[in-house]
């Protein structure tokens, strides 16, 4: 049973508290890294054979397997790819930022240039489900960037294949290279390369706490897109709203992980007893019920505020990855929601729409880190490069004022660098 709150009746570290992985695989994961790093394909194949169950002569998935996936998902499945990958494309095109160039003074060219980064590496999930939408989230903003090389990783089963339905998703996304292989040793094998895996610049995706650790101990050598906590959804809904829809939605979290975070604010005791009454209905018809169920009963709550504005006050406070907004005119609170790394409007937006369909990216910041970072989007796959080219009559007439600055910080060199020029004549 979900448990109901009363903000300003319990502490805040009741109503803020979240789920918090208790495992520690700092060194676990620091020993495959090391062993990848040193070993390359032939630690790839042994820990794929432990902790994947499959026996692999090399890790690349071949163009044949990638055609045998296509015949093997079913038409309408390809479809709907089709229509998601379109829907994500006209969004994240509208992201592309351009060079420029400032030239407006005597003398003086500024600018930054964009560039793609060239190797970006994606992280894609397998074990308990397949995640076809991930692919498409992370490789079509890399592609539409103009990165040259998108590799992906993702573990197979035991037969020693991939899902068909995330190579169908790699094809419709562009993806160059897919590999049979996950965990910390795909995460290693990104960073270092091995014989067969490239190494990128850049790795990007969800993963286990194992994968998450892996991209936090990489990080410095390559870029990573954020450390992914468990999924989240936060739904701010009024008296009018209908509980079997809020239920939906927030066991539509819930079934992802044990550790999952599904929360409910409302104005409305009525909703909240209601809400609980109908995850209890909801729960024993789902396939992932024991999931799901641990999920509502471990960090899942429900917290009756005293009106909506103190609930999105709240929600503000723990910066969920998603935020549904349940009310007649969502549009009149969203600039006062400050913290949330997607939001969804009105009664008829379950964010499973975002998950798969409507275009924004579903790879969004979790365990209150919405405060300061944001969604994937085609930015994460670009470099900025700043330029800078002054005429020698340019720099002898702000020469004096550089040489106080460097001056004042004690470094005569740097004063030094720019006078001897006028010395010189220049």
């Amino acid at each position: 049973m979900i448990r109901i709150m009363k903000y300003g009746q319990v502490s805040n570290s009741e109503i803020f508290a979240r789920a918090v992985p208790q495992t520690d695989v700092a060194g676990t994961v620091a020993g495959i890294l090391a062993r990848v790093r040193e070993d390359g394909d032939l630690a790839l194949k042994e820990y794929t054979k432990r902790f994947d169950g499959a026996d692999l002569e090399q890790p690349a998935v071949s163009r044949e397997e990638m055609e045998a996936a296509l015949e093997q998902v079913e038409p309408e499945f390809l479809k709907v790819l089709e229509q998601a990958a379109e829907n994500i494309r006209a969004f994240h095109s509208r992201q592309v930022r351009g060079s420029f160039i400032l030239a407006d003074r005597p003398g003086m060219v500024l600018g930054q240039k964009v560039t793609p980064i060239e190797k970006v590496g994606l992280y894609v999930p397998g074990g308990t489900a397949a995640y076809p939408s991930t692919v498409l989230m992370d490789a079509i903003p890399a592609k539409i960037a103009g990165c040259p090389q998108v590799v992906m990783v993702t573990p197979p089963g035991k037969d020693g294949k991939v899902n068909p339905a995330i190579l169908a998703a790699a094809k419709t996304a562009g993806v160059d290279r897919v590999f049979k292989v996950g965990g910390a040793q795909a995460i290693a094998a990104l960073a270092y390369g091995t014989q067969s895996v490239p190494k990128v610049d850049k790795i990007v995706g969800p993963g286990n706490a194992f994968v998450a650790e892996a991209k936090k101990q990489v990080f410095g050598l390559v870029s990573i897109d954020m450390i992914a906590g468990p999924s989240e959804i936060l739904v701010i809904a009024d008296g009018k709203s209908d509980p079997a829809h809020v239920a939906a939605d927030m066991l539509s979290q819930a079934e992802h992980d044990r550790l999952a975070s599904a929360v409910l604010i409302t104005d409305s005791e009525a909703l909240a007893q209601a809400v609980s009454r109908e995850l209890e209905r909801q729960l024993p018809a789902l396939p992932r019920a024991d999931i799901a169920r641990a999920s509502i009963e471990n960090g899942g709550k429900i917290i009756v505020a005293g009106d909506l504005m103190t609930g999105i006050e709240i929600a503000n406070e723990i910066a969920p990855e998603h935020l549904e907004l349940m009310v007649d005119d969502p549009f009149a609170y969203l600039d006062a929601i400050r913290n949330a790394g997607s939001v969804f409007l009105g009664r008829h937006c379950p964010e499973a729409l975002g998950d798969y369909f409507a275009g924004p990216n579903h790879t969004l910041p979790t365990s209150g880190t919405a405060r300061f970072s944001s969604p994937l989007s085609v930015d994460d796959f670009v470099k900025k490069t700043q330029f800078t080219y002054y005429t020698p009559q340019a720099l002898t007439a702000c020469a004096g004022e550089i040489a106080r600055f460097a001056r004042k910080e004690g470094l005569e060199a740097h004063a030094r660098s720019v006078l001897i020029r006028q010395e010189e004549g220049l």
